[in-house]
């Protein structure tokens, strides 16, 4: 089980911190805290670029944390709460499935989040030795 666990975090939470520096650095083809700002200032949310930096930490920090098993329930937080904002303002109007820009993604990842957050990060983790 342990080791299940540390694949879950490594997979979810290093993808979620890459799509934080999408944000914050344009890394991986993102667009950076300007590109992102714009297109969240065309969805509504603002001031946009302060918000995409927000956006980028809380994915950076949520994702390495939950990765690392380093109050895991943190991490956690940050990647259900980062991803209802997606299904909200994104992704909640376009149904279910992903091949349709839906919430299909968003909600295995708040699945994963919380289910591992209910568990715990497991005995390879930072948690298990604090």
């Amino acid at each position: 089980m342990a080791l299940g666990l540390l694949i879950i975090r490594l997979v979810i939470g290093l993808t979620f911190a890459a799509h934080g520096t999408q944000k914050l650095f344009g890394w991986f083809g993102g667009y950076g805290p300007k590109g992102t700002g714009g297109f969240f200032e065309s969805i509504g949310i603002k001031p946009g670029v302060l918000m995409a930096v927000l956006a980028g930490l809380a994915e950076i920090g949520g994702g390495l944390l939950f990765a690392a098993g380093l109050w895991t329930t943190l991490g956690a937080i940050l990647i259900v709460l980062t991803m209802l904002i997606a299904i909200i303002k994104v992704h909640g109007k376009n149904g279910f499935w992903v091949t349709s820009n839906g919430i299909e993604y968003n909600l295995i990842l708040i699945a994963i989040a919380v289910g591992v957050a209910l568990i715990g990060a497991g005995e390879y983790s930072i948690d298990a030795l604090m």
